[in-house]
C-alpha cells in the first residue's frame, strides 16, 4: 500500500509524476484552489485587522473528502503545487482545509516535470513559505477591494455586469490613451530621394539614398525641396567619397520569459496570448511521447527570469558542440542583470531536455503544440550559441555639395542564426555591387526615384505589444497578462480586429469614470509601485497587512465620494421618433453588451429591436444625407452614411461640415484640430 501522498494542482500531472515515483507513492490532484473568500461578500474584516474569511469553493467538497481519505492512509504528505505565489497559497490552503497540523507535511516544488527534477525535490522538502503566501493573500485582497468596491458603482451608474480591476483598469486606460493619441495625430509630409547609379561592367544599378549635404544629414519635407535639390544636382558628378568596411555583431537572443514567449508566439505563430498559455501549460504538464511515455516537455511557464540552471546550460553546450561544432557554442551566457521588477525564483522557459528535438516529438504533438515547442526549443538552443557576425560595407557618394549613402551587410558567421531567425534579421542588399566599389569607381546617374511619404500615427496596441508595455511599466506579473486581456475582451471594453485592439464605447465610458473618480487606481506608477510592495512582502521585508490597511481607507473614501458625485451615464429609455412597425409605439434606446440599440417599449409583448444609428447633424460629403455613428461587428465605432448601402461613405474620424480650402475635399476632427481627410493634401487648421 502507498505510504506517501503527493498532492499536485492539475490532474494532467498525476499520471506523469506517478510514473516517476513508483508504488510507494500515491499521487492525486486538488484541481487548483480549494478555498477562497466568499463570492457574495468582500471576504475580510476591515474592523478586525483585515482578517480574511475563507470558505470551501463550491464544487470542491467531493475533492476535499477524497483527499481526506488519502491523508488518513499516508505516513507523509508532500504538497507539490506550482512553484509560484499562487501554488504556495494553494499548498497553505490545502494544509488548512485538510487539517494537516499534526501530520508529517512537506512542501516540494520543481521547475520541470521530469524524473530527475521530481526525485530531487523529494530530497529537498521544506515548509510552506508564508512570505509567498502572504504576498498572494495581499494581492487577492487588493484585487477584491478594487473589484468589489468599484464594480457595484459601475453597475449603478452605467449597467450591470461591468467590472473594474486593479490591473484591468490601468490596462484599459493604456489602450484608451493610445486611441486618443491616434485620433489626434496629424500626419507630416516627408520625401525620400534615391539615385540609381550605373557602375562599369555591372548589370544591376546601384541604389544610393539621399543623406544630406557637406554639413550633415538633411530631411526633405516637400516636392519643392526635392525639385530644388535635383536642380542643383544637374551638373554634379557622382564620385565615391569614402568606402568603409567593418564588422557588426548580432547578439544571441535570451531564452524566453512568459512575456517574451507571448509576444513572439503572437508575432511568429499568430497565437493569442490565451492560446499560447494554454498550449504551454499542456507542454509543461506532460505529453504522451511515443516510446517515452508521458513527459513534461518544457519548464514552468510563468516566469520573468532569463536564468538557466547550470545542468541545463552544460547539457545545451554539449548538444550544440555535437550538432553544430565547438565554434557555435557561446563563450558566456550573456544574461542581463535582473531589474528590480523581476522575480528570479524560476528559470527561463526552456525544453526540459534539449536532446528531445522538435523533429523527435513531432508525431506525438498536435500541430499547434509542435509549433510552440519548436519555437521554445530553437530560442533556448540559440541562447547558448555564439553571436552572428556580419561584414558591413558603407559607401559615401559625393555629388556637388550633397551626399548619398549606400550600405550593405553580409553574414560572415551565422552563429545562433543557424537555428533561430526572425523577420527583423536584415536582408543583405547590394552585396555583389559593393564588393566591386572603391574610391576610383566611376559612377553615372541613370535616374532619380523620388517618393512622397507621411508620418504614421502610433500603432494600435496588439496583444503582444500590450504585454510588452505592461512588462516595461511593471504592471501585473506573468500570470496576470493573459486573464487581464481576456477580461477586457470578454466585457467588450475592447475588441480585437486583425490583431489590433480597439476601445468600444463601453470601454470609453468605464475608463472616463475610473479616471475621474479613481485616478490613483488607473495610474500606471501607482499600480507598478503596488507590485513592488507585493514583491517586498514576498521577500519578508514588509508585513502584508500593512500594505492592505494603507490602501483600503483611501479607496473607501473615493468610492463614497463617487457614489454621491458621479452622474448616471445611462439615460433611462431615451424615446426616439422611430416608430415600431409591429405595434406603432415610439422605439426607445437601450444599452446592451454591444452598445446602444433600439427596442420597442412594449416588451415582452412586442420584441422588435433595431440597430441604433446616432445622428451627428453632419451632411454626408458624398450624397448630402445624414452621417450617423455606426459600429463594426466587433463594436468599434465609425462614421457612415444613413443611406448605406446605396452610399458607401465611411470614416474612422468624425467628419466636419467644413470643406478643405486647399483641395475641396471633406475635413475630419483630429483631437482639437481639423485636417483634410486626404493625407496627400495634408491641409490642417
Amino acid at each position: 500500500m502507498a505510504k506517501y501522498l503527493v498532492i499536485v494542482e492539475s490532474p494532467a500531472k498525476v499520471k506523469t509524476i506517478k510514473k516517476f515515483l513508483g508504488k510507494n507513492y500515491e499521487v492525486t490532484a486538488s484541481n487548483g484552489h480549494v478555498r477562497d473568500m466568499p463570492k457574495s461578500q468582500l471576504g475580510f474584516d476591515a474592523e478586525n485587522n483585515f482578517e480574511p474569511k475563507y470558505i470551501t469553493i463550491r464544487g470542491k467538497g467531493d475533492i476535499l473528502a477524497k483527499l481526506r481519505k488519502e491523508v488518513k492512509k499516508a505516513e507523509k504528505i508532500y504538497l507539490a503545487t506550482d512553484p509560484d505565489r499562487e501554488g504556495e497559497a494553494i499548498s497553505w490552503h490545502l494544509s488548512k482545509a485538510l487539517k494537516l497540523e499534526d501530520k508529517k507535511v512537506y512542501r516540494i516544488s520543481f521547475n520541470e516535470i521530469t524524473q530527475n527534477a521530481v526525485k530531487a525535490s523529494l530530497k529537498q522538502p521544506r515548509e510552506v513559505d508564508m512570505d509567498l503566501v502572504d504576498a498572494q493573500q495581499a494581492r487577492r485582497m487588493l484585487d477584491r477591494m478594487v473589484g468589489y468596491k468599484i464594480s457595484p458603482l459601475l453597475w449603478a451608474k452605467v449597467k450591470r455586469g461591468l467590472s473594474a480591476g486593479r490591473v484591468q483598469s490601468v490596462t484599459l486606460r493604456l489602450i484608451c490613451d493610445r486611441e486618443e493619441e491616434i485620433n489626434a495625430f496629424i500626419p507630416e509630409e516627408y520625401w525620400t530621394l534615391d539615385a540609381k547609379l550605373n557602375i562599369p561592367r555591372e548589370k544591376r544599378p546601384l541604389l544610393a539614398k539621399f543623406h544630406g549635404n557637406t554639413n550633415g544629414k538633411m530631411s526633405i519635407s516637400s516636392k519643392q525641396e526635392v525639385d530644388k535639390i535635383k536642380d542643383e544636382l544637374k551638373a554634379a558628378e557622382y564620385k565615391v567619397a569614402e568606402v568603409k568596411k567593418g564588422e557588426r555583431v548580432k547578439k544571441a537572443p535570451l531564452p524566453f520569459t512568459t512575456s517574451t514567449l507571448q509576444q513572439e508566439a503572437s508575432k511568429v505563430l499568430n497565437f493569442s496570448i490565451q492560446k499560447t498559455m494554454r498550449l504551454a501549460q499542456q507542454l509543461y504538464e506532460g505529453v504522451d511521447v511515443k516510446g517515452q511515455g508521458t513527459v513534461g516537455l518544457i519548464t514552468y511557464l510563468r516566469t520573468d527570469s532569463v536564468r538557466i540552471s547550470e545542468e541545463a546550460d552544460a547539457a545545451a553546450r554539449e548538444y550544440i558542440t555535437g550538432a553544430y561544432g565547438e565554434n557555435y557554442v557561446a563563450e558566456s551566457t550573456g544574461e542581463k542583470k535582473n531589474s528590480g521588477k523581476i522575480q528570479d525564483a524560476h528559470e527561463a522557459i526552456r525544453p526540459s531536455d534539449i536532446t528531445r528535438t522538435p523533429a523527435l516529438v513531432k508525431d506525438s504533438l498536435s500541430r499547434d503544440q509542435f509549433r510552440l515547442y519548436q519555437l521554445i526549443w530553437k530560442r533556448f538552443a540559440a541562447s547558448r550559441m555564439s553571436n552572428a557576425v556580419y561584414e558591413t560595407t558603407s559607401v559615401k557618394i559625393a555629388a556637388g555639395d550633397y551626399r548619398f549613402h549606400v550600405s550593405a551587410s553580409r553574414i560572415s558567421f551565422d552563429g545562433f542564426m543557424s537555428v533561430y531567425t526572425n523577420d527583423e534579421d536584415e536582408k543583405a542588399e547590394n552585396n555583389v555591387l559593393l564588393k566591386s566599389i572603391d574610391e576610383n569607381t566611376v559612377l553615372t546617374l541613370l535616374e532619380y526615384d523620388e517618393k512622397q511619404h507621411f508620418t504614421q500615427p502610433p500603432a494600435h496596441y496588439t496583444e503582444a505589444s500590450l504585454v510588452k508595455t505592461l512588462e516595461e511599466l511593471g504592471i501585473g506579473r506573468p500570470s496576470t497578462y493573459s486573464p487581464t486581456i481576456t477580461t477586457l475582451l470578454g466585457r467588450r471594453y475592447v475588441v480585437k480586429e486583425s490583431k489590433n485592439l480597439y476601445v468600444t464605447e463601453l470601454g470609453e465610458v468605464v475608463n472616463s469614470i475610473m479616471k475621474e473618480s479613481f485616478p490613483s487606481i488607473v495610474d500606471e506608477h501607482f499600480t507598478a509601485n503596488m507590485e513592488s510592495l507585493l514583491d517586498k512582502v514576498e521577500e519578508g521585508a514588509i508585513n502584508w497587512k500593512t500594505v492592505v490597511s494603507n490602501f483600503y481607507p483611501d479607496l473607501q473614501e473615493a468610492v463614497e465620494i463617487a457614489e454621491k458625485e458621479l452622474e448616471k451615464v445611462q439615460i433611462e429609455d431615451e424615446v426616439t421618433d422611430v416608430i415600431c412597425e409591429e405595434c406603432g409605439r415610439n422605439m426607445v434606446v437601450k444599452y446592451g453588451p454591444h452598445g446602444k440599440f433600439l427596442a420597442c417599449p412594449g416588451f415582452p409583448d412586442c420584441r422588435n429591436t433595431k440597430p441604433y444609428l446616432e445622428k451627428t447633424g453632419i451632411k454626408c460629403p458624398n450624397c448630402q444625407k445624414e452621417v450617423v455613428i455606426k459600429k463594426t461587428k466587433k463594436g468599434r465605432k465609425y462614421y457612415g452614411c444613413e443611406n448605406n448601402p446605396e452610399c458607401e461613405f465611411m470614416s474612422w474620424q468624425k467628419p466636419s461640415e467644413k470643406k478643405c480650402p486647399k483641395c475641396g475635399g471633406y475635413m475630419v476632427e483630429k483631437g482639437n484640430k481639423l485636417a483634410c481627410a486626404d493625407e496627400k493634401c495634408g491641409y490642417r487648421e
